[in-house]
């Protein structure tokens, strides 16, 4: 141990001497010179890759930095019009901050304590214009969404050709944003229809106009669960009464115009001629495309979904026959549709990763009293041994406003058939062997229709609905069972249920819970008329007996309340039937609305008058089961 030590202490006293040595020994300036010069020369070129990794260093110690006063604001929006690959630059006085480009500049004004004053943008060869969504984003400090304003207007812009046919295409774009603007509010005026209305029914949706560097949105599919709030299960009235509701609401598109390879011909002024609809619809009248309205430029109008859509490769193709341009630019990758409804499914319930197809084709459903289990048997053959088949579509191309209607119809009628199928789709996990777990399996027909098959509530048989989606407001529903098989409940109570609600798994449970009371109801009516029956055999009155304090008769006999069959003959069994088969009906006629009390006098009071009208023994016991006892009535 002492040999190690004194080696380390002799290391320790040489490099002492060194750094001593180093330190004592003075070098002239000459040669100081040539040691920088010859590092500096060694110096390797610092590559893009490292470079971009210190601007993300210093714009990320840029967010930390907490914004208080007017330089630390400026040096925010610089380094915002930086990542954005935009200019900026400041006023004399450093409260106005310029962010620009070749075709639009933004203004935002501040005081000289940094507060946010005023924000405007200007596009190409027009004048500044506030916008209050920039506004707001400053204000609450929000630099992020300020951030994606400044790359919408970037994109708005990436567009083929010099400054001057951009400034044709954006022309293009705001004719068509009038055009639409006006059908909305020709529809809005022509049915006067509210919010939910405009958006599911309306001929362009629900329009938001375009505010920064967000693009024009149409609103035009929401289903039953968008419009009530979440866990309260009360319509959400300010959906239903004002027009600001929320981009990302339901199915939307955002309307732009982009680059292609080859030349349309577009309007570059509004289409739309008066302002009188030409039926009670709000459809509006377009004057006729001209050399004078319409310029050749190598551009289209697209519909670009809020997010990736699963459509049948039918509804592509129809799209594409109503605009005549090809909706996918390449031959799609076709996969089953139940698949890419799965998945798109998934991912808006926030899985990040969805489980393997071959495992997640069986979801599971928790519902009050009830617990279900579905299995999506996709790759049924609908066709020519085929299974359905579809892709997914981000953005629509079209040449005409007077196409959007028909496009925004189709997008509805596939977002209506996508939201019952992924209805079924939860990342819910019950166990196989749970008690009452009830299984279902739902298979495509065509591509508007479907079955939902499951074992009968009471025999045990296998009974199928089929659903069919007409259009995005209406799906007729059918039930199929066998001819022997007990009662479940009507198509158009299926029906109802369906289009109220827009899920199979709230549809099931009501179906069920129908079959429920229906069955509940049947034993009962029979065992109260076989003990009717019995009871008229054993104690039957002489003839022209009078009735129990005059029943239900008047002094004469005759019936004053019109009860069927009570005055068709003297005797007493007659009228007893009459009063029961009476009371059947009335409660059968109006099973949904009579409470259990009612149910139970109603049945059992022609057995209580048989009871009383007997001196037999039944008198002393039968009324104390009617009154004492009213918890073995079945109802």
């Amino acid at each position: 141990v002492s040999e190690i030590e004194s080696e380390k202490q002799s290391r320790m006293t040489a490099l002492l001497e060194r750094l001593h040595g180093k330190h004592n020994s003075s070098r002239s300036w000459q040669e100081t010179s040539k040691v920088v010069r010859q590092a500096m020369e060694k110096r390797g070129v610092i590559n893009t890759a490292g470079h971009q990794l210190l601007l993300n260093c210093l714009e990320t110690l840029q967010r930390a930095l907490k914004v208080s006063s007017l330089p630390s604001m400026t040096d925010r929006l610089e380094s915002i019009a930086r990542q954005n690959m935009l200019g900026s630059h400041l006023s004399p006085s450093h409260t106005e901050c310029y962010i620009t480009s070749d075709m639009f500049y933004v203004e935002v004004h501040l005081d000289k304590a940094g507060k946010l004053v005023d924000v405007k943008v200007a596009h190409h060869g027009e004048n500044p214009v506030s916008c209050p969504e920039l506004i707001q984003h400053l204000r609450d400090k929000n630099f992020d969404e300020f951030s994606k304003h400044l790359k919408g207007l970037v994109n708005l812009y990436k567009l083929p050709g010099d400054n001057k046919l951009k400034t044709k295409m954006y022309l293009a774009l705001q004719s068509l944003e009038l055009d639409l603007t006006k059908m909305m509010h020709m529809f809005r005026i022509a049915t006067n229809a509210n919010t939910v209305e405009t958006i599911l029914h309306g001929s362009v949706g629900l329009l938001t106009a375009r505010s920064g560097g967000h693009l024009v949105s149409l609103q035009c599919y929401v289903s039953p669960n968008d419009i009530f709030e979440e866990g309260t299960g009360d319509i959400d009235y300010y959906l239903l009464l004002y027009s600001v509701v929320p981009r990302t609401l339901g199915v939307s598109v955002s309307v732009t115009v982009e680059g292609t390879t080859l030349v349309y011909k577009l309007p570059i002024a509004p289409l739309i001629t008066g302002s009188h609809p030409v039926d009670n619809k709000g459809t509006p009248s377009f004057s006729s495309v001209t050399n004078s309205n319409c310029v050749d430029l190598p551009a289209c109008f697209f519909l670009k979904m809020n997010r990736l859509m699963p459509f049948s490769l039918s509804y592509i193709k129809k799209m594409g026959s109503t605009t005549g341009i090809p909706v996918l630019e390449t031959v799609p990758t076709l996969s089953p549709l139940y698949d890419l409804i799965i998945k798109s499914q998934l991912h808006e319930e926030g899985e990040a990763s969805p489980p393997a197809l071959a495992q997640s084709m069986r979801f599971y459903t928790s519902l009050p009293g009830q617990q279900h289990c579905y299995f999506l048997n996709g790759d049924a053959p609908v066709q020519d041994g085929r299974s359905l088949q579809g892709a997914y579509v981000s953005k629509i191309p079209f040449r005409h406003p007077a196409q959007v209607p028909a496009l925004l119809d189709i997008i509805r009628h596939q977002a209506a058939y996508n939201t019952l199928i992924g209805s079924c789709v939860k990342k819910t996990y019950i166990k196989e062997d749970t008690p009452g777990l009830l299984q279902f399996e739902v298979c495509p027909l065509t591509d508007s229709s479907f079955s939902v098959s499951f074992q009968h509530p009471v025999n045990e048989s296998l009974v199928c609905v089929v659903m069919e989606v007409i259009d995005s407001r209406q799906v007729a529903c059918k039930l199929y069972k066998g001819l022997s098989d007990a009662l479940i409940c009507t198509d158009d109570f299926i029906t109802k249920v369906v289009q109220r609600c827009m899920s199979i798994p709230v549809t099931m449970r009501a179906i069920r819970r129908k079959a429920e009371t229906i069955q509940a109801d049947t034993p009962a009516l029979s065992l109260i008329a076989e003990t009717v029956e019995i009871m008229v055999k054993k104690n039957l009155p002489p003839t022209g007996s009078p009735g129990y304090m005059g029943m239900c008769t008047g002094p004469d006999g005759s019936n004053p309340v019109g009860l069927p069959g009570l005055n068709s003959g003297t005797n007493s069994a007659g009228k007893l039937i009459s009063l029961y088969v009476f009371s059947v009906k009335w409660i059968k006629f109006y099973k949904t609305e009579i409470n259990v009390t009612a149910k139970f006098l109603l049945i059992f009071w022609p057995l209580a008058y048989l009871g009383m009208q007997y001196d037999n023994g039944m008198s002393q016991w039968f009324p104390i089961l009617v009154l004492e006892n009213p918890q073995h009535c079945t109802f």
